[in-house]
């Protein structure tokens, strides 16, 4: 199997602790830059503008972006930046806006500085945008060539994000260890690229079983434990770090192929991105025949409240019809499903949902 290897491991610059953002004005002047477009959320924005430092000297334009990290999206920020003359693009939000911010940045060749306010993906670290069309369906993603230049990250701000998407997050970066061990362990022998890979994606998912809990609980007192800020970067640091140094063998595989897949069903567009991708680690696990590794997961996808099958997720009701369409979706010719050992057809996919349904409403009668 000869995939991909290139080595994109890390931002130039990332620090993590609580006030992080007020030190935005000095990676600017470091970096020489006076004028900068702002790109943000509008709900996340409203709770996130008080952490927003002053910036004197710096012309700011300020731009909420639609919803989606689409190439129209992308397009219209171009225009707004070209026409202010701007020198960096600033992402606050979440993931879309920082894959939305990223795009801009390569189209006009200017530094990407990232500020999240949401744990629930590793979009900050990564120098990759996964594009989407206006209705939400998953189209690409898109690797670049530059590095972000900054990521400031500042737990506090985290604290203050709707816990349902840290729960998200915690399900998107749990997937980083299936989707690689299933690539990885493919392999007769392993680069130090490839095992530094494997290392993270492990380190992801010893921090988040052992962790996970203290984790919200704090979140939920509003405290900033050691816990807390430790699912905090993993979800957005060395989740990121799997496919920054694994590239093709350590991106996604059969977890992500499925979330590809159900956003192309329109009753699955209000479900967040990271529950989709871990109810598809457990239709990988099924593909695997490792339905024993789903019965340990289990507890600790009922403690946090990830979904473990359609019926968790309100989509029972699918017809076999908008199964067979999802099932065929997930096995497109460029799917990254096609990582996995043997051959998996959509009969394959349709198979492991089917019995995954089955398995859980066993387990739901326990």
């Amino acid at each position: 199997m000869e995939k991909s290897l290139i080595v994109r491991g890390a931002p130039q610059e990332f620090e993590c602790r609580v006030g992080a953002w007020e030190a935005l004005g000095e990676h600017l002047e470091r970096r020489d830059v006076k004028r900068i477009l702002v790109i943000h959320g509008g709900v996340s924005w409203e709770k996130a503008r008080r952490f927003f430092p002053e910036l004197p000297g710096v012309e700011m334009i300020f731009e909420q972006y639609g919803g989606e990290c689409s190439f129209e999206e992308r397009d219209r920020m171009v225009a707004v930046a070209k026409t202010a003359n701007v020198e960096a693009i600033i992402a606050v939000g979440g993931g879309k806006v920082a894959d939305l911010a990223k795009a801009v940045a390569v189209c006009l060749v200017v530094p990407v500085v990232i500020l999240p306010t949401l744990a629930a993906t590793c979009a900050a670290w990564t120098p990759l945008s996964v594009m989407y069309d206006a209705r939400g369906e998953m189209l690409q993603y898109d690797i670049f060539a530059r590095s972000n230049a900054l990521v400031l990250l500042d737990p506090s701000v985290i604290l203050d994000s709707p816990i349902e998407l840290m729960v998200a997050g915690i399900g998107d970066t749990l997937a980083k260890w299936y989707e690689a061990d299933v690539i990885i362990s493919q392999l007769a022998e392993r680069s130090v690229e490839i095992d530094i890979s494997l290392y993270t994606a492990k380190l992801c998912r010893d921090i988040l079983l052992e962790s996970s809990a203290a984790a919200l609980a704090a979140m939920r007192d509003g405290e900033l434990s050691e816990a807390f800020v430790k699912v905090v970067e993993t979800n957005i640091m060395i989740g990121g770090m799997v496919g920054g140094f694994g590239d093709d063998y350590g991106r996604t595989s059969g977890a992500h192929s499925i979330h590809d897949a159900l956003t192309a069903v329109e009753a699955t567009h209000h479900l967040l991105h990271g529950n989709k991708v871990a109810y598809g680690v457990f239709v990988q696990l099924m593909m695997e025949g490792r339905s024993d590794e789903i019965m340990r997961l289990i507890p600790f996808y009922r403690e946090l409240g990830l979904p473990t099958c359609l019926y968790d997720m309100g989509l029972d009701s699918l017809s076999d019809m908008e199964l067979k369409q999802v099932a065929e979706r997930a096995t497109a010719v460029d799917e990254t499903i096609h990582l996995m050992p043997g051959v998996i057809t959509a009969a394959t996919v349709l198979r492991a949902i089917k019995e995954l349904e089955v398995l859980m409403t066993g387990v739901r009668s326990i």
